[in-house]
């Protein structure tokens, strides 16, 4: 069969060409939205009156037959008809006959992949968004178990002060609400309809535009048609997303990996999201943190690869900005994986909070506490820094650590030292001593938990409305 815009060439493409241009074997994955697109456009040729309403009936009966057969695996996609719009157009030709060539009235296949794009990606991105929801309810839930672990925190990963484990879990659903936020805020621009746009110029014929953005749940069209098929800033803009959630998906993995070590000690994954070693019987790999920090870097070559395909692209529509589909769906299935996973591994972690109690007692995290009780005496703070220091040095050359030593051994550096020292040391002190507005103080803590679940409710409300949005 020859090519549905065959009528001005004289030769049969080469085969190798027809391989090298074709982009069906991966933009199959549009089959759905471009069927979805195809029903509303072709409503809207019927109520405009640019197709027989008869017609319409047939077109839409064929691609719903068209959609069956593809969701039963019982259509072959063919390179020859390069991509998913042309496959679907023929085999609703073949399934109809010649009125299905009627569908593509006043559309091109430049509009009309920019709308499977838009849909597609309005879709992934309220999945991601419920999994990012979830993996907030499994940290939150940790927290919840863990108001009363207290843990060393790091600066240039040596043990600075401790702070509560919630407090520490909670920084990451903080840094999940940012990435929530922003694929909330992207989906704004995904969801601007282009259809209608035709190749570059718009369309000679009569249509409604906004009936269609109604029909497919678009909450308004592009302005101009140059922009409406050359666009591909809301795929750059969902790929800069994903970047920064697979950047924070990446940063928990190393902690997690690090807290698993035996060096560290300080939680236990699960047996279900580890893996062994087909040489050394006792190992416990963390593969799935492993793997996810690994996998950060092809979602960001995704981006750079969009961004280096774009950057001198003239107007309107190139063959070039078929790379942009590649990258999207691996980012979507990378990030779906990843989160996926993450969820119920945070959910069923193990915290040995005795040894992470036992590392807060063996260290000096708790020195610049001394430093503000003597900056409460009176001293001031520069001083107190260099006392607390000379201290530090004499417990390390004697083999002690503070709360080990006598009121006498204090004085030696200060006479400002009293009994009080011994409660200001203590653990839970330190901790609830930084009782300000996003502090590790239980208090401060159990605030920003409470804080954080009227958010998530608030992204519950978001998604019962977006997923009716998509769903219709």
């Amino acid at each position: 069969m020859s090519k549905l815009w065959g009528g001005r060439f004289t030769k049969q493409t080469n085969k190798l060409v027809e391989e090298y241009t074709a982009s069906i074997n991966f933009d199959k994955t549009l089959a759905e939205e471009d069927i979805q697109g195809s029903l509303a456009h072709v409503t809207m040729l019927g109520k405009c009156g640019i197709v027989p309403q008869e017609d319409v009936e047939i077109i839409k009966e064929g691609l719903l037959k068209v959609l069956e057969r593809i969701r039963k695996g019982e259509i072959e996609f063919s390179v020859a008809d390069e991509d998913i719009h042309m496959n679907i157009e023929k085999n609703l030709i073949e399934e109809i006959g010649p009125v299905g060539g009627k569908l593509h009235t006043g559309r091109s296949r430049n509009d009309q992949v920019a709308t499977d794009m838009h849909l597609y990606l309005r879709g992934r991105v309220v999945a991601l968004v419920g999994m990012l929801h979830a993996v907030q309810e499994a940290l939150i839930g940790q927290a919840k178990e863990n108001m009363d672990t207290i843990v060393p925190g790091y600066t240039h990963l040596q043990r600075a002060q401790p702070i509560l484990f919630a407090h520490h879990l909670m920084a990451y659903v903080s840094m999940f609400e940012r990435d929530i936020d922003r694929l909330k805020d992207s989906y704004k621009r995904i969801n601007i309809l282009p259809l209608g746009a035709g190749a570059l110029a718009g369309t000679t014929f009569p249509i409604d535009r906004h009936f269609v953005a109604e029909q497919l749940g678009f909450d308004g069209v592009y302005e101009n048609s140059l922009d409406a098929v050359s666009d591909r800033d809301f795929i750059v803009e969902f790929l800069a997303a994903a970047s920064l959630i697979m950047t924070h998906l990446s940063r928990l993995s190393e902690e997690l990996v690090l807290w698993s070590s035996t060096e560290f000690s300080f939680v236990e994954l699960d047996d279900a999201f580890c893996t062994g070693s087909s040489i050394m019987p006792q190992k416990k790999n963390p593969d799935v943190p492993e793997l996810v920090r690994g996998k950060t870097g092809r979602v960001y070559g995704n981006l750079m690869g969009l961004l280096t395909v774009l950057k001198s692209l003239p107007l309107a529509y190139n063959k070039d900005m078929q790379e942009d589909k590649e990258g999207m769906f691996d980012t979507v299935a990378t990030l779906e994986g990843a989160l996926q996973l993450f969820a119920p591994m945070i959910a069923t972690m193990k915290v040995n909070k005795e040894r992470m109690r036992r590392a807060v007692n063996q260290d000096f995290s708790n020195a610049t506490d001394i430093a503000d009780f003597l900056v409460g005496k009176g001293l001031p703070f520069r001083q107190a820094h260099e006392v607390i220091g000379k201290t530090v040095l004499y417990c390390i050359q004697n083999g002690k650590y503070l709360l080990d030593l006598t009121l006498d051994e204090f004085k030696q550096f200060s006479e400002l030292f009293d009994d009080r020292i011994y409660a200001v040391l203590q653990p839970e002190a330190v901790v609830n001593a930084r009782n300000v507005y996003g502090g590790t103080a239980t208090a401060q803590v159990t605030d920003a938990i409470t804080r954080s679940e009227k958010t998530l409710q608030a992204t519950v409300h978001w998604l019962e409305l977006r997923r009716g949005n998509v769903e219709a």
